[in-house]
């Protein structure tokens, strides 16, 4: 495909997938976390865990689901507790949204959750739709409780060693889609 502009000819080439940007799909029923470059499966780790209560579109703080939707990794960080701590924005718009327009969240709530989110700042993560989710490791947790059954109270856990391997993929802004 050629373009043609000022009187100057350019070709328009299409990224390819060595080119495309790293993101991860959550598979929720499979228990998978998928590494992927494009349409291109990279890498998978089998045996994550979920919320105790599986997934929901409509995750209230408490009930111990795991958000679907699409996120970005917003900070990765030591965490005494699960090794290491990757955290996406959980609320986000889409969430915000759709918690207002089922009268999960009232109108003062919607209006804080907003003001941040317009603002590009990360809402707080004390509200009625909880917060503070993301990608973890086990820590000195069990690994056959890990193995066995889906323990978070809405984040996505895998084994410590994962946990080092899938950071070496995950940077600050990389999407995760959560299905």
């Amino acid at each position: 495909m050629v373009a043609s502009t000022c009187g100057s000819s350019f070709k328009v080439v299409a990224a390819n997938a060595a080119t495309a940007v790293i993101w991860l799909s959550v598979d929720t029923r499979n228990l998978s976390i998928a590494v992927m470059r494009g349409d291109t499966e990279l890498q998978i780790f089998e045996n994550i865990a979920i919320g105790s209560n599986g997934s929901s579109m409509r995750r209230l703080m408490g009930d111990n689901t795991t958000p679907l939707g699409d996120f970005t990794i917003t900070e990765i960080r030591h965490s005494d507790r699960f090794e290491l701590f990757m955290a996406f924005d959980y609320p986000n718009l889409a969430h915000t949204e759709r918690a207002f327009e089922d009268k999960r969240i009232d109108a003062q709530e919607y209006r804080t959750l907003r003001y941040d989110l317009d603002r590009g700042n990360l809402p707080s993560q004390g509200t009625s739709l909880g917060g503070d989710l993301g990608i973890h490791g086990i820590g000195d947790g069990d690994l056959k409780i890990h193995e066995s059954i889906n323990w978070t109270d809405g984040c996505i856990a895998i084994t410590n060693e994962q946990l080092m391997e899938l950071a070496d993929w995950v940077q600050v802004g990389t999407q995760v889609i959560v299905h």
